[in-house]
């Protein structure tokens, strides 16, 4: 392995500008997700709370194992637009008695949530996530007391979705704690466990019941919780990926502090990487090959990861030739991608497109929103809110390695195998 090196530091121009600009991004970001956090304000809550019922976070935690962590998914979705911001709806992956879960948490406090298409995209990407990374999907489900039982929302596929699960043998548990409406009353309907408190649950869509039975019934929230812990574990699940190369992982030489500079300088890709990757250890790939592409093998967190960087001008057939070999031998290889994009006018051409296109190896994307479809999509903070859903969620430049981390390791529940070949590659020539 290569030991990258930097020059960068808070004497470099533009460092500490670039730096105050992206923490004034994250406070308006925090905002918003306190926003988020609120639900439907402080009435609907004390309102909620008075009923003896717990809040949508509150009962995540409390399926947790404790002092696990839990990587919230678009937690600030619907920013920007007429309808609540976190669209009224939790989604995230966390551990359950030992078990990488993902986790779906309606929350009964924010109105509408049953007709809101953000809450519907935002359940759809997370049965998405379960099924590609085969994670348990948990569903704690209850709908506003206001919301219409009439009416799909638009966008909808719910059903769809977790059916798919169900083909590919990816366990379902769903917690019924109160009314379910809409769309969402599909998520105990189609469930493989289906755990509902006793004298409040109840599922009804488009004005019909659905025939939900409860395999358990719970007395309150809290027992409620404890016997969907029991269902986890009584999977007996087992990741089928390869565990990290290395554990405890080695930490980056250099401190992500700097990440907040970078996310706002136009610095050398290697400054990024030197602060992501184990050790900061990188082997480029053809680096005498192209000048917009930068490729490479690392460790992240112990896993093996093979980074795609994509910067500056658009890409020269070089540049094409380089990113589609490098992406068939992480397919070869059975490694993990890591795309990231630091520039907007540095897109991968349409040979990489093609090829990340074919590639069955997990793929994580930061700042590229949803291409080549990773299993994963986060950007950095930008000039304004990012609203479209086009990624899993805006995270603090300095929380990248562990987020990536986590994304690795909930990746590697499934089994990490590549396509063996991928697009058209022969030496001198590129196919456009």
């Amino acid at each position: 392995m290569t030991v990258l090196d930097t020059t960068l530091d808070a004497r470099t121009p533009g460092y500490l500008e670039a730096r105050n600009a992206t923490l004034d991004r994250l406070d308006r970001l925090e905002a918003a997700i306190e926003e988020a956090r609120a639900g439907g304000g402080e009435r609907a809550v004390t309102r909620h709370h008075a009923r003896g019922k717990l809040l949508p976070r509150e009962r995540v935690e409390m399926l947790l194992d404790q002092d696990s962590p839990f990587l919230e998914l678009s937690p600030v979705s619907g920013w920007g637009t007429e309808f609540p911001v976190g669209s009224g709806v939790v989604t995230g992956i966390g551990v359950v008695e030992s078990a990488e879960c993902m986790i779906i948490a309606t929350d009964p406090t924010v109105e509408g949530t049953a007709v809101n298409p953000y809450a519907v995209e935002k359940i759809r990407r997370a049965a998405r996530i379960a099924s590609a990374n085969r994670l348990p999907l948990v569903n704690l489900v209850e709908s506003s007391a206001d919301t219409p039982a009439g009416g799909s929302p638009p966008g909808g596929g719910i059903a769809r979705d977790l059916s798919r699960l169900s083909t590919r043998r990816v366990p379902t548990v769903c917690v019924v704690f109160g009314p379910t409406n809409g769309d969402t009353a599909y998520l105990p309907a189609l469930s493989d466990y289906t755990v509902m408190v006793r004298g409040h649950a109840k599922t009804r869509t488009n004005g019909s019941k659905l025939s939900a039975a409860a395999d358990q019934i719970a007395e309150d929230e809290r027992d409620a919780l404890r016997l969907a812990r029991q269902c986890v574990r009584r999977l007996n699940w087992r990741k089928c990926g390869p565990p990290p190369r290395a554990f405890p992982p080695v930490e980056p030489k250099y401190d992500a502090e700097d990440l907040l500079a970078l996310a706002g300088l136009t610095a050398d890709s290697r400054e990024v990487l030197a602060r992501l990757l184990d050790g900061s250890e990188f082997d480029e790939f053809k680096p005498a090959l192209g000048t917009t592409v930068l490729a490479g093998w690392g460790e992240l967190h112990g896993y093996p990861v093979g980074v795609l960087v994509s910067s500056g001008s658009p890409q020269t057939p070089a540049d094409t030739q380089k990113a589609v070999h490098f992406i068939q031998l992480a397919n070869a290889t059975d490694t993990s991608l890591l795309l990231i994009q630091r520039d907007d006018r540095g897109a991968l051409g349409s040979g990489a497109v093609d090829a990340l296109a074919h590639s069955t190896v997990p793929l994580i994307a930061l700042d590229t929103g949803r291409t080549g479809d990773p299993r994963f999509a986060f950007r950095w903070p930008a000039e304004g809110p990012r609203a479209g859903g086009d990624d899993d969620g805006v995270i603090d430049p300095r929380d990248t390695r562990t987020v990536l981390g986590l994304c690795l390791s909930a990746a590697h529940s499934a089994a990490v195998e590549g396509a063996g070949h991928v697009g058209v590659f022969r030496p001198g020539k590129v196919d456009q």
